[in-house]
């Protein structure tokens, strides 16, 4: 009998000697408990492109790297262990800046050309339109409404309360050259093709110099904000409409894969997928550390541009007072209705096609979209 006990004690001591044997990663370090792994189903490093600098709209992000990562000025990304819910993931996450660190390049594009992109943030439009060039998929909405708004003085214009009475008047609305959101406006009726201008560059100069007299694009998290509380020459309130409400449904900078790259990443996407929907959740509910950090993060970024906690602050709410984050069919978090994007993908044919631009024959909103890695179970 004590035999047979002993030889049950050397069995045990040897399995957990065993079990500690395999329990270190490549560094002797433990590697984080197989259901919250990333390590082997996704690439080391985790690449996002964004298509601008660190701010609230992509606060889900952000948070999962927490507070300890670093910040490359020269390349202009932000990198850490890839964390959900502050657990480490066995792999890493970058998330590299976008917009003029990159020339104003299309992400979808930059993704083309750089097989290290993991996910890039591209919207259903651009989606659309570099379906036959870039085929990207979207499998994960951080928004299920766009902020892009067209605002105004309300000094000015009192009267207003929509897109379509902006466009009863003959007043200028500047947009940046290009926009896909201002051909679906003027090509509905909403705005009149004279009295568009597609040479905004970002500053406020031009708006305040009219006294608001003009019409401006905008983000319902940003300007609002910034006119009221930080343009010096301003520093009064303006007033806007969301250009989601004219009937241009897009689900603005989803986070998408190459077409081509989706099944080799479907087991990435099945684990990592899942902790973006649930780090969006918690950063809605608590904001506070994340903003702190994309603060820091667009500062060491040297972005050439300046962001407040006070703002990420009103974008956040923002997010929750307009219904951006979460106002769709489905109490689902990022998932995409495949009714919206066809209206989108119908919409946009005909613009396309004005402007001799090549539309991927018989394109349909599963080519566009995928609610495939979207867990069910995270909700709002």
């Amino acid at each position: 009998m004590l035999a047979g006990r002993r030889l049950l004690s050397i069995i045990v001591f040897a399995s957990a000697v065993a079990g500690c044997a395999t329990a270190e990663g490549p560094g002797g370090e433990a590697p984080p408990p197989a259901a919250e792994s990333l390590r082997g189903s996704c690439p080391d490093t985790v690449v996002v492109q964004m298509n601008w600098f660190p701010q609230a709209e992509h606060g889900g992000l952000y948070r999962m790297l927490g507070s300890g990562f670093t910040v490359d000025s020269q390349r202009k990304a932000v990198e850490g262990p890839l964390l959900d819910d502050g657990r480490d993931t066995g792999v890493r996450l970058q998330v590299r800046a976008g917009g003029p660190v990159t020339g104003f390049q299309r992400v979808s594009a930059l993704m083309a050309a750089d097989s290290s992109i993991t996910l890039g943030s591209i919207a259903t439009d651009e989606a659309v339109q570099e379906a036959g060039s870039f085929p990207t998929r979207a499998v994960f909405a951080p928004l299920d409404k766009s902020p892009q708004m067209i605002m105004w003085s309300p000094e000015r214009h009192p009267d207003w309360r929509t897109i379509e009475d902006i466009g009863r008047t003959d007043t200028t609305v500047v947009h940046a050259n290009g926009a896909s959101y201002i051909d679906y406006l003027v090509h509905s009726g909403k705005l009149k093709q004279s009295q568009v201008d597609g040479s905004y560059d970002g500053s406020p100069a031009r708006f305040v110099s009219a006294d608001g007299a003009i019409a401006q694009q905008g983000y319902a998290t940003n300007e609002p904000y910034r006119y009221e509380h930080e343009v010096e020459p301003w520093k009064r309130p303006v007033t806007f409409a969301l250009v989601h409400d004219s009937g241009y449904p897009i689900y603005p900078e989803a986070l998408a894969v190459s077409a081509a790259e989706q099944e080799r990443l479907a087991p990435c996407l099945r684990r990592l997928v899942p902790m973006l929907q649930r780090s969006t959740v918690a950063y809605i509910k608590d904001p506070g550390p994340t903003n702190d950090a994309l603060v820091r993060m667009v500062r060491e970024l040297n972005a050439g541009t300046q962001y407040s906690v006070e703002r990420a602050r009103y974008a956040q709410e923002q997010m929750r007072s307009l219904g951006l984050s979460h106002d769709g069919v489905t109490p689902v978090v990022g998932d995409f209705d495949l009714t919206r994007v066809g209206k989108l993908v119908a919409d946009l044919k005909p613009l396309l096609e004005a402007k001799r631009r090549a539309v991927k024959a018989d394109l349909k909103p599963e080519d566009v979209v995928s609610n495939e890695f979207i867990s069910s179970e995270v909700k709002w």
